[in-house]
């Protein structure tokens, strides 16, 4: 297959073309996401995504109220669920599965017990463990749609980020997600020519746009406009693409966190394969972070969107160029002081060997071959171990 590539903002690729997988690192946090979410969690475009999770936040209340004040009942029409009496509403409030968790856990009772009982009995123990416990302020979030729900509960100091802010932030990069601008929902890997398509219909199955009653979660890429990074063994182009994926909740399931990369390619099941240069920021839904959010995080994925791929390139051939090790001895005795084991030295050396047809020399070979060994590990603790020597080994080259 003929492959087209393309520099960072140059003419868009026509079709697909051929990537490596065999280097970098497999990132499995997206694929989490699309096994895990039901048809009705997925979005097709960020428009529908954004106007879905703004409309229950215009219907939310936020308030602050006293633990010891929020009665338990079984309602009277259905003796099957519960129902809240909470402060300054006259109204019952109707728990979400989330929320009644959340209660369960201030009072240290057992949650996932208590919604196997009748409702009359896990009110009863629900309201001993609110009366029992030390009264302190709690800060709800009720929606009124349809019913009044009661969607979280969380410390009086939670800094509520909404799910709506971050979809807005993506989307003043990325337009509609679907390729109205260079940012969209990633294509799929051929595995039997090892090509990547980029031109792929967004459908419930191949969408990367996720937001549940709890939580939002985006991963888009730029694979429409490939970047070369050097060459392979046999001479074609070591192909890179941008990326990042996001992920919020407003009722205090999640942090915020956005982590962006470069990567080879993305297959049906969203495995991100080929990964460089993972970076991450996470903000803690504390008192101050929405500010946060409006100074650090939103800016960073701007910057991260609209920047020059020019530094990581020059990282790229900087490790190609830097030869550490000519011999075995030099190999061995520079894996060691990395911290590698002297089994894993021996795999990382193998690994390079079988991949490259020659043993290790360059830092960019020794990285190549301690995230190979990386990805064999069963362990995510001494996977990341292993990828955190093998990011601070390439940062040494820059």
């Amino acid at each position: 297959m003929n492959v087209t590539v393309s520099q960072h903002g140059g003419q868009k690729v026509s079709g697909g073309f051929r990537v490596d997988i065999s280097r970098g690192q497999r990132i499995g946090r997206v694929s989490s996401e699309w096994f895990a979410r039901p048809d009705d969690e997925r979005y097709l475009n960020l428009p529908d995504l954004y106007d879905a999770v703004r409309s229950r936040a215009e219907c939310a209340e936020a308030r602050t109220v006293e633990s010891r004040s929020i009665r338990v009942e079984a309602t009277r029409d259905n003796a099957e669920r519960l129902a809240l009496i909470v402060p300054g509403r006259d109204e019952p409030v109707a728990p979400t599965h989330w929320s009644f968790g959340q209660l369960c856990t201030l009072v240290s009772a057992p949650a996932a017990y208590l919604r196997q009982q009748p409702a009359p009995l896990s009110a009863i123990n629900l309201q001993h463990g609110l009366l029992s416990h030390r009264a302190e302020p709690v800060k709800t979030l009720e929606a009124a749609s349809g019913r009044v729900e009661l969607r979280a509960v969380t410390g009086p100091d939670y800094g509520r980020i909404w799910d709506h802010e971050l979809v807005a932030a993506v989307m003043q990069i990325a337009g509609n997600g679907t390729g109205d601008t260079r940012w969209k929902v990633p294509g799929v890997l051929d595995w039997s020519s090892m090509t990547h398509n980029p031109f792929v219909d967004v459908t419930k199955d191949t969408t990367t746009l996720y937001a549940s009653d709890r939580d939002v979660f985006l991963f888009l890429v730029d694979d429409t406009n490939p970047i070369e990074a050097g060459r392979l063994p046999d001479g074609s182009p070591d192909v890179y693409f941008r990326g990042f994926y996001c992920w919020n909740s407003e009722v205090g399931s999640k942090t915020l966190s956005i982590a962006s990369f470069y990567l080879r390619a993305v297959c049906m099941n969203r495995n991100l394969w080929g990964v460089e240069n993972f970076e991450q920021i996470t903000i803690r839904h504390s008192k101050f972070a929405a500010q946060r959010f409006a100074h650090e995080a939103a800016p960073a994925l701007t910057n991260f969107a609209n920047s020059s791929p020019a530094p990581f390139v020059a990282g790229i051939a900087a490790a190609r160029q830097r030869i550490v090790a000519r011999t075995d001895e030099d190999r061995d005795s520079f894996l060691r002081k990395q911290g590698l084991s002297k089994a894993e030295t021996a795999k990382v050396i193998e690994a390079v060997l079988g991949e490259e047809n020659r043993k290790p020399e360059s830092i960019f070979d020794f990285v190549q071959g301690i995230t190979a060994v990386a990805r064999g590990k069963a362990h995510q603790d001494a996977r990341l171990e292993l990828e955190g020597k093998a990011k601070r080994l390439m940062e040494r080259a820059v």
